[in-house]
């Protein structure tokens, strides 16, 4: 007759510290290790790049500036050409900064009253096809805007700069002497078209990730349903709703095409958004690029490094308003 083995009251033997697997968030496996490394190796990448691409910026745009006989920062001329080069960047520093607070201006609050509508008011049945219109928009070559822009939107603004005319020409900055209307003020209704699609986009899907209970909760308590939407949806949504805008506001301070297709270009600071004239950074170094000497090219490259730093301090601020306002968006509730 057999007899069971008495259980052992020693406990096995703990496992050897190199088969556990770790808590620590350290790499165990080679997989976690090769991850790992890909990861890091893709963050220094692109710091490495960035700095590249600013030290080559720097470095030709310190060349432009020392040959320059004029003053780069308030001079109303571009001639890097000249047997004295004079440069500067004062009109194109206010013609990109004003078409694009133009086009922020007109786009933003469309693109979230659309985000809402598709979010929040249409039926399912209209809301899919709508979103997915609006994401192709997006997808849309900025020369096919600029073409559009050329063609129809040029034309057709003479009726509307008439009636700015009329009832605010006396502020000076919308009177309109007549002409074509390829001035400022219809590269920043393009541009608002063009970045509509991306605010639109990145609104609608941070509205729809707005916890359903803060709604339901709004309901409940007797809101009506534009209520809810002032009381839950926007507050929550506020930090997604910035970072869209600065999307779109990126996109208006580089765009090139388009914006040398509508413009009709000058050296000149007007007083009316409405005459022709004025210019862009992306705009002048498209035009003047492939026509430039090796100074010239580097003159060019200043101008770019000056857009450069404003789309920086653009992104900058933005992450600071986000910051802020982090604690106010409802996402940590």
């Amino acid at each position: 007759m057999t007899h069971a083995s008495p259980i052992s009251d020693n406990p096995p033997a703990p496992a050897d510290d190199a088969d556990r697997p770790s808590v620590s968030g350290k790499a165990v496996h080679p997989g976690d290790r090769i991850f790992l490394g890909l990861s890091r190796g893709s963050g220094i990448a692109l710091l490495v790049i960035m700095a590249a691409i600013a030290v080559f910026l720097t470095y030709r745009s310190v060349i432009a500036i020392s040959g320059d006989k004029a003053d780069f920062l308030t001079t109303l001329e571009w001639n890097a050409g000249g047997t004295e080069p004079k440069f500067g960047i004062a009109v194109l520093a206010f013609g990109t900064l004003v078409s694009s607070v133009i086009a922020m201006a007109l786009a933003v609050p469309v693109a979230v009253g659309i985000a809402l509508f598709i979010s929040h008011y249409a039926p399912r049945k209209l809301a899919s096809p709508l979103g997915y219109v609006i994401d192709l928009l997006a997808a849309v070559p900025s020369i096919i805007y600029g073409l559009w822009g050329a063609l129809f939107l040029v034309p057709h603004l003479s009726g509307l700069y008439s009636w700015l005319n009329d009832y605010l020409g006396w502020t000076g900055v919308f009177s309109y002497s007549q002409g074509a209307a390829r001035s400022l003020f219809t590269v920043g209704v393009l541009l608002a078209i063009m970045i509509l699609p991306i605010v639109t986009s990145v609104s609608r899907e941070v509205f729809l990730q707005v916890p359903k209970t803060h709604e339901e909760a709004a309901l409940a308590l007797g809101a009506t349903r534009w209520e809810v939407i002032r009381m839950a949806v926007l507050p929550f949504g506020r930090s997604g709703v910035i970072s869209a805008s600065m999307l779109g506001l990126g996109r208006a301070l580089g765009e090139t095409m388009a914006v040398a297709t509508v413009l009709s270009p000058s050296f000149l600071i007007n007083a009316s958004l409405l005459d022709p004239g004025g210019g862009t950074f992306a705009q002048n170094i498209a035009s003047k690029f492939s026509e430039a000497d090796q100074f010239g090219q580097d003159a060019l490259i200043a101008s770019g490094l000056v857009l450069f730093v404003i789309t920086l301090l653009v992104n900058g601020a933005a992450r600071l308003i986000i910051a802020r306002r982090k604690e106010y968006s409802g996402a940590a509730a």
